[in-house]
C-alpha cells in the first residue's frame, strides 16, 4: 500500500510539430494545415474528466504542484488556447501556491509578442528547444530555426518577464568535436538561463537517424565532451543535480524533480502516460497515440490506450530507473514509502551494486557513485525482475 500518497502533477502533450527531427523517437506528427486548437482543448478537458471519474478518491481534492506542456512543440498553440485549458484544470483541481507551470517552446514557431501571452495564461517557465548554437549542426538534426533565432527568442522571453527558463543543448553531435560542445555551452551560459538540460544524442530505434546512421563522436570522445562540459557549467554556477540537469540555486525543475522521485503524475493528450499511486500500488495509464483517434475518443472510455497496475517484481526497477538519476539520490526510506515494497525486495540489487562500488547510502540517502554514474545503465540493470 502506498502510504502517504506522494505530491501530484499534470502532464499536457501537445502532439504537433512543424516537422519531424530525424533523431525524434517521442509522439510528434508534423502539421498538416491548420491545427484544431479550440477541438484539442476539449478534448483535452474531456480526458482529465474522465480520469478524475475514473481514478477517483486516488485524485480528487489532490493539489497540482507542476503542470507541464510537453511534445511536440506546444508553442505552436496560441496563448488563448493554454490559457482555456490552464483555467480548465483550475476549476477541476486545486493547483497548489506557486505551482510550477512549464510549456516547451521553439525557436522556430514563436511569433512576436506570444511570449507575453503565455506569461499570461498562467506560464511562468519555459523550456526553449534549442540544441545547438552551430547553424551548420542545426541543420543536420532537422530544427527549423537557426541561433540567431534561439537567441531572439531568449531575448524576448526575458522581456516579456520570464525569469525562469530552461535551454535544451545536446552534445555527441554529427561530426561534433570537443570544442564544438564546449562552444554551445558558452554561448547557452552568455544568454544566463536559470536552468540548462544537457544530454548527449542518441540513436533511438524508429527513427530517421537509426535507418541512415549520421556519424557520432564515439563512446570515450562523448564521455570526454560530457565532463568537459560538466566543469564549465559548475564553473557558471549551474549544479549538476540530474544526469541531463543543471540549475542556478533554487530553479530546478519542480515537475522533473517529480518524476524523479516516483511522484504521481496525471497524464492528458494524445500518447500521454501517466501514473499514480492508490491503496492497490501504482498505476499506470497511457492514451491513445494519434492525435485523429485521440480526438475522436477523448470524451470516451476508448481514449485510453492502456491501463495497468505495475507488477510488484518490477518496481524496484521503475524506481531506480527514475531515483538513481538524481545526484543527491533519495532518502533511503522512499524506496518502500514509494513502492509499497519491504526493503528486503532491494536488498539483492543493492548488496550487489554496494559490492561493486556504485551505490553508496550517506546521511540516509541512496545515491550512485562517482563510478556508479558513469555506468548507471548497469546499476539500474541490477533491478531488472529475474527471468
Amino acid at each position: 500500500m502506498i502510504h502517504p500518497a506522494p505530491p501530484l502533477a499534470l502532464y499536457v502533450h501537445l502532439p504537433w510539430c512543424v516537422k519531424k527531427c530525424p533523431y525524434c523517437d517521442f509522439n510528434s506528427h508534423p502539421q498538416r494545415g491548420a491545427l484544431p486548437f479550440d477541438a484539442y482543448v476539449d478534448a483535452l478537458l474531456a480526458d482529465l474528466d474522465g480520469d478524475l471519474r475514473d481514478f477517483g478518491g486516488a485524485a480528487a481534492g489532490r493539489e497540482i504542484v507542476s503542470v507541464f506542456f510537453g511534445g511536440g512543440t506546444p508553442s505552436l498553440f496560441p496563448a488563448d488556447a493554454i490559457a482555456r485549458l490552464l483555467d480548465g484544470v483550475a476549476a477541476r483541481l486545486p493547483m497548489a501556491a506557486g505551482a510550477e507551470v512549464t510549456l516547451e517552446a521553439n525557436p522556430g514557431t514563436l511569433e512576436h509578442g506570444r511570449f507575453e501571452g503565455y506569461r499570461a495564461a498562467g506560464v511562468n517557465r519555459l523550456s526553449i528547444g534549442v540544441q545547438s548554437f552551430d547553424d551548420a549542426k542545426l541543420a543536420r538534426l532537422g530544427r527549423i530555426h537557426s541561433s540567431g533565432e534561439a537567441e531572439r527568442a531568449v531575448r524576448e522571453a526575458r522581456d516579456a518577464g520570464f525569469d525562469n527558463f530552461n535551454l535544451d543543448l545536446m552534445y555527441a553531435l554529427p561530426q561534433q568535436d570537443l570544442a564544438g560542445a564546449l562552444a554551445d555551452v558558452e554561448r547557452a551560459i552568455a544568454l544566463a538561463p536559470t536552468h540548462i538540460s544537457h544530454y548527449q544524442l542518441t540513436l533511438e530505434p524508429n527513427t530517421a537517424f537509426a535507418a541512415s546512421p549520421p556519424p557520432l563522436p564515439d563512446h570515450d570522445d562523448a564521455w570526454t565532451m560530457q565532463e568537459a562540459c560538466q566543469a564549465r557549467l559548475a564553473a557558471a554556477g549551474y549544479a549538476q543535480y540530474e544526469v541531463s540537469a543543471y540549475a542556478r540555486d533554487g530553479r530546478r525543475c519542480a515537475h522533473n524533480l517529480n518524476y524523479w522521485r516516483f511522484g504521481d503524475y496525471l497524464a492528458i493528450g494524445a500518447g500521454a502516460h501517466g501514473k499514480l499511486s492508490d491503496a492497490q500500488g501504482v498505476r499506470r495509464r497511457w492514451k491513445l497515440r494519434h492525435p485523429t483517434a485521440y480526438l475522436k475518443q477523448a470524451a470516451t472510455p476508448a481514449r485510453v490506450g492502456g491501463d495497468a497496475y505495475v507488477p510488484a517484481a518490477e518496481l524496484p526497477f521503475e524506481y531506480m530507473l527514475n531515483a538513481l538519476r538524481l545526484v543527491e539520490g533519495v532518502p533511503f526510506g522512499e524506496l518502500a514509502a514509494r513502492t509499497g515494497l519491504g526493503e528486503a525486495a532491494f536488498a539483492p540489487a543493492l548488496d550487489t551494486a554496494y559490492a561493486r562500488g556504485w551505490l553508496e547510502v550517506a546521511d540516509g540517502r541512496l545515491r550512485a557513485t562517482a563510478t556508479g554514474q558513469r555506468f548507471l545503465n548497469d546499476v539500474i540493470g541490477l533491478f531488472l525482475p529475474a527471468r
